[in-house]
């Protein structure tokens, strides 16, 4: 087993003796900060939890959930990094691995049941997605501690009224209380991305029956952000100013004016479920 913190040379060290390099189509940028890795770890309260971990990468993340008492899934993608793994990973009794992409999978058909958590160092390209897929579909993951792009990230936690709030805000908004929990410079990266990073954390809370209606709703009024509701949901509803008065909105206001909960009640109003 290899316990061996991962600091920028160890993740040079473990890639060289594979014969590889990170792989920028599947934005591969390892965390070279043993510091910050266990930080993320211990915010995840994951001391005997089930945890799922996508991207397992070098698997300087999976060690240190492990050693925090989690029971760990890890996915990755890259079978090009399976000898890395066999060394860092493979030999944990707490941990198992399994390759595929993280973006095609059925959380709730592949996770046992009972409540889990999904620690992540998110690949940027893809992490938005990942998040509110399973904030969406996969109930069983009942709280997020992940790192995505910075700009990712405030969109996540925007509040209404914001340059940055959106539909992915909407989403968590119905889904969950997202909190910040730290930024991440470039340089504690390997190789260092463009961009600066966050830590966020979504726990997870009851949905209203409405959510999915609402978040359609919420697509379309984005779809046409500089528009005002009225014209932007007149695809929606036969009569959205109607439907929006109903529902106590102005039918002026335009996408980003609204919280979450605004949205559901447009979907109750409308009659849509």
């Amino acid at each position: 087993m290899d316990d061996v913190a991962q600091d920028r040379t160890r993740i040079r060290a473990l890639l060289a003796g594979a014969g590889i390099e990170p792989n920028k189509g599947y934005g591969q940028n390892y965390l070279a900060d043993p510091n910050i890795v266990r930080k993320i770890a211990a915010d995840a309260g994951i001391q005997g939890a089930n945890v799922v971990e996508v991207g397992a990468g070098t698997g300087a993340l999976t060690g240190e959930l492990a050693r925090h008492g989690a029971t760990v899934v890890a996915y990755e993608i890259d079978e090009a990094l399976a000898p890395v793994l066999a060394e860092t990973v493979e030999p944990l009794p707490n941990v198992e691995l399994r390759w595929g992409d993280a973006t095609e999978v059925d959380w709730d058909a592949v996770l046992a049941p009972g409540s889990w958590t999904m620690v992540a160092n998110l690949p940027y390209n893809v992490g938005t997605r990942i998040v509110l897929d399973a904030l969406r579909h996969a109930p069983r993951i009942q709280r997020f501690v992940v790192m995505v792009q910075r700009e990712v990230g405030e969109r996540l936690l925007a509040e209404p009224g914001t340059k940055t709030y959106g539909l992915p805000s909407v989403v968590v908004g119905l889904h969950g209380a997202g909190s910040l929990v730290m930024t991440v410079p470039p340089q504690v990266f390997e190789p260092a991305p463009r961009v600066d990073s966050i830590v966020v954390r979504i726990d997870r809370r009851p949905a209203p029956d409405e959510a999915e209606a609402a978040i359609e709703i919420a697509a379309a009024a984005f779809n046409q952000r500089r528009k005002m509701l009225r014209r932007s949901l007149a695809a929606v509803f036969d009569d959205p100013i109607g439907v929006l008065e109903a529902a106590g909105v102005d039918p002026t206001t335009r996408p980003e004016q609204l919280a979450p909960s605004d949205y559901v009640a447009i979907a109750r109003a409308g009659g849509r479920q």
